[in-house]
């Protein structure tokens, strides 16, 4: 006879799995179709990002690479690449953070201000129509609040991780 925990637990884990595939596939179609959407414009889903960041209001007078790397939740080493290119390309521009020699603050060029408001921001609501196409305001609304739950419990996750501790304890 199967117990009914455990058979909970493996339609769960069954359930999840589906779950987190589903969002890998979402995170790879987004890249592809969005890049798709600016690519005229000459921006990737990585770029489209920098550029909204840099856009808030918060982020006025620019952000150190640091900031924009925890902000955009990637690597900073994954972060230096786009930022050279979208600097190379004219999109943005750098310079020594006046509160911290060592660090650089990131900031939008008029240029890359007129190619994200005037050029990509329409296509990206277009796409975002196409994207959410059925969704009422409360399913997006609850798709949102469910991701962002999900995201804090990744964020616990990744402040639990120590580099080198679990090699340590493994014998």
């Amino acid at each position: 006879m199967e117990n009914p925990n455990e058979s909970s637990q493996n339609a769960r884990m069954e359930l999840a799995n589906r779950l987190f595939f589903r969002l890998y596939q979402c995170a790879n179609m987004l890249h592809k179709t969005g890049s798709r959407a600016v690519e005229t414009e000459g921006l990737t889903t990585q770029q489209w990002a920098v550029l909204g960041a840099l856009s808030r209001p918060k982020a006025e007078g620019g952000m150190s690479v640091g900031d924009l790397a925890r902000y955009l939740m990637v690597s900073r080493q994954n972060l230096s690449g786009v930022l050279s290119r979208m600097e190379r390309d004219g999109h943005l521009g750098s310079a020594p953070d006046g509160r911290d020699r060592r660090s650089r603050l990131i900031t939008m060029t008029d240029y890359g201000r007129k190619v994200w408001i005037e050029q990509a921001q329409p296509k990206i609501y277009d796409y975002y129509e196409q994207a959410l196409e059925g969704f009422s305001v409360n399913d997006t609304a609850h798709a949102l609040h469910y991701l962002l739950k999900m995201l804090e419990n990744m964020k616990r996750i990744d402040e639990g991780h120590e580099p080198g501790i679990a090699d340590e304890t493994e014998g």
